[in-house]
């Protein structure tokens, strides 16, 4: 998309820069607001006060998105990448997997892992830790191999440039939108900050020391990718780092897809635990159905907002692609990253007694804010995409249930009903 190798460079630089910026805000929404539902909780509590100019309509929007579209899309291109490379080991270079066989994998991967968090927090946690360390392991390897082809004096792709770069701002911004796909995650946890001890402490020191770290290992690990292969090669592989394990690791290249493998396993368990909070947290707020804000007795979980995710999510894997739901999920993202710097612009007025642990420079998020407009309007007017139009749809799809409801007009589910799926997941509200 950027149609260099100089530019993309640049461009993985400016998502880290840009995300840095975005972490910034987000620690002191976090800190202000600690309760879970990230960016539905900032739009209720930042936007939904002004029943006049906006109610709680952007909040509403916002879990409706999340619930159906974004956190779906999120666990689905986990999901499908795992599988990938999973399957691809099993075939010659020049083949590729079965389309069904990958879903199959990618369907039973994301069901197993709903199923350790249904069944306990401390486990979806330890999970997460003990495939962190494998997600550092397999950057390492990739470093170390791409600093011994570069010494060995293989720059020849790197040495390219600025050649063939795009003046399309629509490839750059759908550039941009992938390059932030994968920056992602580290908003997971104002979705869980209720949940964490000492916020004030922990959560500044993850984000912050997650995000640069994880800058300069995209920079780094891109450029071990060019010094063994050409960007048309890592355009053309469905599992880049498969194709560079095969070409600098020899003998021991299945060390890499094990090692991405295991990576983005832990990565759709960190995905998982934290998307369902957001629906768990509209749902207590009435936004969604009254039993998606159940949780399980003993456990503590919140099993029917898992259940109802891994539905969506299992649809997603079936008949979406990892480019298209990639696209999708940056484009609808990128608007509601603008409304929660309106929100907390809003809040600075609102709430400007509020106890804020941390503050950022109000240059950052009105920065944000006309970044992520910019993002989202010339995607539309310069490169539209059919994932677009499919993110705007739902997106006027929950602007007519909103109204629905507020008009009441929805349909409720009776007693009894309610009553029967609670004996069967165990599950009650948290009041």
């Amino acid at each position: 998309m950027s149609g260099s190798v100089a530019l993309s460079l640049l461009v993985w630089l400016g998502c880290g820069v840009y995300s840095l910026l975005d972490a910034l805000c987000y620690i002191e929404l976090g800190l202000l607001l600690p309760e879970a539902g990230g960016d539905y909780v900032y739009l209720l509590r930042g936007l939904g006060p002004l029943h006049h100019f906006f109610g709680p309509l952007p909040a509403f929007l916002s879990a409706w998105m999340d619930t159906l579209i974004m956190h779906p899309a999120l666990v689905a291109i986990l999901s499908l990448a795992f599988a990938e490379y999973c399957v691809q080991p099993f075939f010659g270079a020049p083949c590729s997997p079965a389309p069904l066989g990958v879903s199959l994998v990618a369907v039973v991967t994301y069901c197993f892992v709903v199923f350790i968090n249904c069944y306990s927090v401390a486990w979806a946690t330890r999970v997460q830790n003990l495939f962190t360390v494998a997600k550092l392991t397999s950057i390492g390897i990739i470093l170390v191999a791409g600093a011994y082809s570069l010494a060995q004096g293989n720059s020849q792709h790197l040495a390219t440039g600025f050649q063939g770069t795009t003046s399309s701002p629509g490839d750059v911004a759908s550039a941009f939108y992938t390059g932030l796909f994968s920056y992602g995650g580290w908003q997971l946890l104002n979705t869980l900050t209720e949940e964490m001890v000492r916020p004030e402490r922990n959560l500044p020191l993850a984000i912050l020391v997650a995000v640069p770290v994880v800058t300069v290992c995209y920079i780094l690990t891109n450029v071990a990718y060019l010094t063994v292969l050409s960007p048309q090669q890592l355009l053309d592989s469905s599992a880049v780092a498969f194709s560079f394990g095969e070409r600098a690791l020899g003998p021991v290249a299945f060390l890499m897809p094990l090692g991405v493998a295991l990576s983005l396993f832990g990565t759709l368990n960190g995905a998982t635990l934290g998307t369902c909070r957001v629906t768990f947290a509209a749902a207590r707020q009435g936004h969604l159905v009254d039993m998606l804000g159940f949780v399980h007795v003993r456990r503590r979980t919140p099993i029917p907002a898992l259940i109802f995710n891994a539905i969506i999510g299992c649809i997603m894997i079936t008949v979406g692609s990892i480019g298209a739901l990639m696209r999708m999920l940056s484009f609808v993202s990128s608007l509601f990253r603008a409304l929660t710097m309106v929100s907390l612009l809003v809040m600075r007025r609102t709430r400007a007694d509020a106890r804020r642990p941390y503050r950022v420079p109000t240059a950052i998020p009105c920065l944000l804010l006309l970044s992520s407009c910019y993002l989202f309007v010339s995607s539309i007017v310069d490169r539209p995409k059919t994932e677009y139009l499919y993110g705007l749809a739902f997106l006027l799809v929950g602007v007519g249930v909103h109204a629905a409801i507020v008009y009441q007009r929805m349909p409720t589910f009776g007693g009894r009903v309610i009553a029967c799926f609670q004996k069967a997941l165990q599950v009650v509200p948290t009041t």
